[in-house]
């Protein structure tokens, strides 16, 4: 035997043991030689079992593989490397591979040598590696929401133990969030948020199996400033709140940034999960509710998630649609209640002023108070809108009612400011705007704020002074519930103290009530503001509040909220200084 034959003895030896498929093919992609692995590879793709065209073979999962060959213009060289075709199986008789990688050599004018490899393995690691990142939160390195519906759908479907196998979800949102952002900036905020995950990790407990006694705790970033904790494998549902307290309380204490310590309160919702397989989608949304309930009732603290919570959110984003037509609609209208003075002599002057409030005429549900939709309104955005509605239409009236009545008209209009328009940036433009519209005399204008609002932060303290500048009144509603106190009273820009109905309701039967009603009226007076007594319903509390100097006083004793050609007819009942009793 030649030289020759013997190295082409070896050659066919080695393609036969090679661990790869090889296959030499003419440029038509007629087979010349296939080794055992090729054959392997090929057979449950081959139509009828017929091996003898490449290019025929693979036909229905490369068709453009005979075109790029004949484009291949070099003598010699690579035509394709690492080209990964996927398959699926067209014998009935076998089972091939999912992913076949391709490599293509040109060896001269008429013949390519064919590399194929069973890539399926390597493709399935690489689908997992890519699944794990999207599933991992890159700022604070724990599951991201889509982690968390995978990691919770595990837990609720998973088969219990008859005792002693609970499962729950927590969700965490931090209280006032955006205020960081807004004043140390989004950099700041990103590091409070990787401190909180850290906080999270070393105070939840690492290890643990359901249905050992030692339960999986496990911390999520569900996105934004929420962190989800699922708990799997407790040994009682009682032990979740202790849980959840055991966070509230480590995640509160202060955070170092820089060279400051940031105290943060958090708002936590929690539902322990049933018995049976349960909707990972429902669970969290579930939690969010039971959260948003915390945040509601002032934050810091944990709620456990009721079935009738649900309904009443279903009913508020029911309310919140309906609200966004309503304002487009002119659903909304202001009533109007009267403020009457309260005289040394003990009559009452009808004409002091009016406080503007707002209604909802709801198609469906009827008259809905604003206790049922200013919250929405504040949380969606939507108050500033309203809120423009309600002062450009009250100074519209109140203008009107002087051409109509002359001397018997309110000589005040008082409207109510949130938190939402406080914050605004443009208010104090809108409401210079508002007054030129409609010739309303901004002395003639008093805009009402909460006393826990008045004694928040420089930014509220500048805009009040904005507001003051345009020559409007500012009053201090609901005096007495709030943060500040009557040491304080002088720090604030307002020119009226609204006294809080819980005080005026007590006064007549409650000696301390009367004093604290009594030592607000002497501090205002002495500050050179007015008073009014909120609330007033029955002749003993307004004979308290005359007794006490209260300059005005508001209730239902005199008049409830009226429409605006009900309140016409009120004033004209009421043309002169009435006696109260």
């Amino acid at each position: 035997m030649s030289e020759g034959d013997l190295a082409y003895e070896a050659l066919i030896q080695f393609l036969y043991r090679a661990p790869v498929a090889l296959i030499q093919l003419q440029k038509d992609g007629a087979i010349e030689i296939l080794n055992p692995m090729a054959a392997r590879l090929l057979m449950p793709l081959a139509p009828d079992g017929d091996m003898e065209n490449f290019f025929h073979v693979l036909r229905r999962h490369a068709p453009d593989l005979p075109q790029l060959c004949a484009d291949y213009s070099d003598q010699q060289g690579v035509v394709c490397e690492g080209r990964r075709i996927s398959v699926e199986a067209t014998h009935g008789h076998a089972e091939g591979p999912d992913v076949l990688s391709l490599g293509l050599l040109k060896l001269d004018d008429n013949r390519l040598m064919a590399v194929l490899l069973d890539a399926t393995h390597e493709v399935v690691r690489e689908q997992r590696m890519l699944a794990s990142a999207a599933q991992l939160d890159t700022l604070t390195q724990l599951p991201n929401r889509a982690g968390t519906l995978t990691l919770l759908r595990k837990m609720a479907t998973r088969e219990r133990a008859a005792s002693g196998d609970h499962c729950a979800v927590l969700l965490l949102n931090l209280d006032r969030f955006k205020q960081v952002n807004d004043t140390l900036g989004n950099a700041v905020g990103n590091q409070v948020i990787a401190l909180v995950a850290e906080r999270l990790r070393t105070t939840l407990r690492a290890g643990g199996r359901p249905g050992s006694g030692l339960a999986v705790e496990t911390a999520t970033r569900v996105g934004g400033d929420e962190f989800a904790v699922l708990l799997d494998g407790l040994p009682a549902p009682e032990v979740v709140e202790r849980i959840a307290g055991r966070l509230l309380q480590r995640l509160g204490r202060p955070y170092r940034v820089g060279e400051q310590d940031l105290s943060l309160t958090f708002s936590l919702g929690l539902v322990v999960l049933k018995t049976g397989a349960q909707d990972a989608d429902d669970l969290l949304r579930d939690a969010a509710i039971a959260m948003a309930v915390a945040k509601s009732q002032g934050g810091n603290r944990m709620v456990a998630f009721e079935q009738e919570m649900r309904e009443q959110a279903l009913l508020r984003s029911s309310l919140e649609a309906d609200l966004r037509l309503a304002i487009d609609r002119a659903e909304l209208f202001n009533v109007y209640q009267p403020v009457v003075g309260l005289l040394a002599d003990g009559r009452m002057d009808p004409g002091a002023g009016v406080e503007a409030l707002v209604r909802w005429r709801h198609p469906v549900r009827g008259l809905v108070g604003p206790v049922e939709f200013i919250g929405i309104a504040e949380s969606t955005g939507m108050i500033n809108a309203i809120g423009a509605q309600v002062l450009a239409t009250a100074c519209r009236d109140f203008v009107a009612w002087q051409r109509q009545l002359g001397d018997r008209a309110p000589r005040l209009l008082a409207v109510n400011l949130s938190r939402a328009q406080l914050t605004q940036p443009g208010l104090c433009d809108q409401v210079a705007i508002i007054l030129a519209a409609s010739g309303m005399p901004a002395a003639q204008l008093q805009l009402e704020i909460t006393e826990s609002l008045a004694a928040q932060g420089e930014d509220i303290q500048q805009q009040l002074i904005g507001l003051k500048q345009l020559g409007v009144k500012l009053a201090l509603d609901d005096f007495g519930t709030g943060y500040s106190s009557l040491s304080s009273l002088h720090l604030l820009p307002v020119d009226t103290v609204k006294i809080d109905r819980s005080f005026v309701s007590l006064a007549a039967s409650s000696a301390h009530h009367k004093v604290l009603i009594e030592a607000t009226v002497l501090v205002a007076r002495s500050l050179g503001m007015t008073t009014v007594a909120e609330g007033i319903e029955t002749v003993e509390q307004a004979n308290v509040a005359h007794a006490q100097g209260c300059d005005k006083g508001q209730g239902y004793l005199y008049s409830r909220p009226l429409e605006s050609a009900v309140l016409l007819k009120w004033l004209n009942q009421h043309r002169e200084v009435l006696n109260i009793a």
